[in-house]
């Protein structure tokens, strides 16, 4: 499969729509949302737009809560997480781009915790590759994607936003 036949704003447009539903069947009133550096921002901010909330977007940089920093290295670019307000009581929706073993969400969720606990938080990615080592699933999803053992996908942005099928390295 290459990047061609994936949109990542039709990909938006599908979460968007089905980020929708789920406020409103969970009756969630003004939800903050928080996108993960750095793609999860990119599409942050792009479903903040869509979705019109209100509270500011937060962005979050998990590099110290990683369980594997020690094995690759902490990212050299390590911005600082900013949370407009308390996460104490807030519905989070908490935005990747891409959902694969599970571990960057786990990080994320404890970094969470540490800012206070929240009412719930609801896990919105634009793809999910199925290969789970934890027990992590998204609530919403753009699409699912399949890919072979030695390749990777990557969004790639801020604008255009699009998306690269590569050979790992």
């Amino acid at each position: 499969m290459s990047s061609g036949t994936l949109s990542v704003d039709a990909l938006l447009d599908k979460m968007g729509t089905d980020l929708q539903a789920l406020i409103s069947q969970r009756q969630i009133e003004d939800p903050l949302m928080i996108g993960i550096r750095t793609g999860g921002v990119w599409l942050a901010q792009r479903l903040h737009c869509k979705l019109g909330l209100q509270s500011p977007l937060g962005e979050m940089d998990i590099s110290f809560y990683r369980d594997d920093f020690t094995q690759v290295g902490i990212n050299p670019k390590v911005k600082p997480t900013r949370l407009p307000c308390d996460t104490e009581g807030r519905h989070i929706l908490l935005v990747d781009d891409v959902i694969m073993s599970g571990r960057t969400i786990r990080a994320a969720l404890n970094e969470i915790f540490d800012y206070g606990r929240p009412a719930s938080v609801s896990l919105i990615t634009l793809l999910d590759l199925q290969r789970r080592q934890l027990p992590i699933q998204a609530d919403v999803t753009g699409g699912t994607l399949a890919l072979g053992p030695d390749q990777q996908v990557k969004l790639l942005g801020p604008e255009p936003l699009s998306l690269e099928i590569s050979q790992r390295t």
